[in-house]
């Protein structure tokens, strides 16, 4: 059993993106908040705007099973999915054995999960530093797929740009994952997410690129991430964005959410430039 419980903390740190504010009003503004003249105004535009979206997909499935209703043959074949591209099953078989579920323990019983992944033969573990941050302490336990545990050392932590770098004795025997080369992600490409979502681990889920050096503020800090529709949740945070040849392009961070309801397709990853780079810089210093 894996060791998340709950919901999968944490969720965040929450999204909000610096280039809202076209028409005047700032993003950071709501209600209550003495900033605010319009008492509101930026959610109704929040509102009206998911309207559009909400109606635009829904026109879209209705068109497009009328279309495919014309040329398919009845009965229950004419219903199945479409296939899944075999590039992606095999990249989350390789995937997968390589990603770990990660428990911090923090004082006063305050704790936090999420998941990491192995990044070399030394048994060094990327994951995000916010995940150590909430648990608020250093009693960090890492649980491989087949169900081993294993304590963690923390190597060192970047807070500013949310990643820090674990490590388990060499008995752990994780596969590391490759890293995709710089600057050789595209719009469009499909990826996968993997991690431990609402504490059920190997979890794999599927989508596409949406946008490349998407302007985001993560707490304290702006990031240039990658987008993705590949569905996201409480417990990925730290865990691999993949592309269908197995190489990690980002690690999973943030999600968008209306009123903190979970995922809405829109999700974002720190880019593997960064995290190769950072990576290197807190392994050279910690070991």
């Amino acid at each position: 059993m894996a060791v998340q419980t709950g919901l999968g903390e944490p969720r965040g740190p929450w999204f909000v993106s610096p280039e809202l504010g076209r028409d005047g009003w700032d993003p950071w503004d709501g209600p209550g908040s003495g900033r605010d003249p319009g008492g509101g105004r930026w959610k109704r535009t929040l509102l009206a705007g998911l309207a559009v979206v909400a109606m635009s997909t829904g026109s879209g499935a209705v068109a497009g099973g009328w279309v495919a209703g014309r040329d398919a043959e009845p009965g229950p074949a004419a219903a199945s999915a479409a296939p899944v591209p075999a590039e992606l099953v095999t990249a989350a078989g390789r995937t997968v054995p390589g990603v770990v579920s990660v428990l911090v323990g923090g004082a006063g019983g305050r704790s936090a999960t999420g998941s990491g992944f192995a990044v070399d033969d030394e048994q060094h573990i990327i994951t995000n530093d916010h995940i150590l941050a909430r648990g608020r302490g250093d009693r960090v336990t890492v649980e491989l797929p087949d169900g081993r545990r294993f304590a963690a050392e923390v190597v060192g932590r970047e807070p500013r740009s949310d990643l820090a770098v674990l490590k388990v004795p060499p008995s752990a025997g994780l596969a590391a994952l490759p890293l995709a080369k710089p600057n050789a992600t595209r719009v469009g490409e499909p990826v996968l997410a993997v991690g431990s979502p609402l504490g059920l681990p190997g979890t794999v889920t599927a989508g596409i690129v949406s946008a490349l050096d998407r302007q985001v503020r993560l707490g304290d800090n702006r990031h240039r991430a990658v987008q993705t529709d590949a569905s996201i949740n409480p417990g990925n945070s730290g865990g691999p964005l993949v592309n269908a040849r197995g190489e990690v392009v980002g690690v999973n961070t943030a999600i968008a959410t209306i009123d903190g309801n979970g995922s809405i397709g829109i999700g974002f990853a720190i880019p593997i430039e960064q995290v190769q780079q950072t990576a290197d810089t807190i392994i050279g210093k910690g070991g």
